[in-house]
């Protein structure tokens, strides 16, 4: 195994080296917060879920529940979308989940729709959230469809959606957001309730 890969420096912690873990969480502190931060659009909120993140990653590799399947950025990441979901699950628990449940405009609809472990009953919700979803996506201009899918659906960052689409950071931001709300216009427009 070549050394100081991600997959090597897991390995050296779980044979109890912590200075091993120091140099991963270094290495990819910055993309996991800038992920959250994206998410939450709170400093203090992404701070707390960061923290989660990673206590939640020391605690699995420690109990040797880790399986080497890729990234381990793209693992965190995933640890890191989960705890953010449970965050709006336990903030909205009765509500209706709409884009306008959240007085975090950042916050997405989307972000309920790729929840793992579903029961046969949320399976069919999901499938009917994410039916309703693109349908909607049909009344928005076609710039705007597709970065909601880059970003939503194929989980692309920001950085990475301007790349694909030849824009600027700004112009991508600019396009999620004005979306977001061409969205929320649609579903008062035709009644759609999206309900988890």
């Amino acid at each position: 195994m070549k050394t100081n890969t991600d997959s090597w420096l897991i390995c050296k912690f779980k044979n109890g080296d912590e200075k091993a873990l120091s140099i991963l969480i270094e290495r990819h502190q910055k993309e996991i917060f800038t992920y959250i931060f994206y998410k939450l659009m709170d400093e203090t909120l992404a701070n707390d879920i960061f923290q989660d993140t990673f206590m939640k990653i020391i605690v699995t590799l420690k109990e040797g529940r880790y399986k080497e399947e890729g990234k381990f950025v793209l693992w965190a990441k995933r640890i890191a979308h989960n705890l953010i979901i449970d965050y709006y699950r336990l903030k909205a628990k009765h509500n209706k989940v709409s884009e306008t449940s959240y007085e975090n405009e950042e916050f997405s609809i989307f972000d309920l729709i790729s929840v793992q472990e579903e029961n046969i009953e949320e399976q069919l919700v999901s499938r009917q959230i994410q039916h309703d979803l693109m349908r909607m996506l049909d009344y928005l201009p076609e710039n705007q469809q597709e970065v909601i899918k880059l970003r939503f659906f194929d989980g692309l960052s920001f950085k990475e959606i301007a790349e694909q689409t030849e824009t600027s950071i700004n112009t991508t931001l600019g396009r999620v957001r004005y979306a977001l709300i061409n969205l929320r216009k649609i579903m008062d427009e035709h009644q759609i309730i999206l309900t988890r």
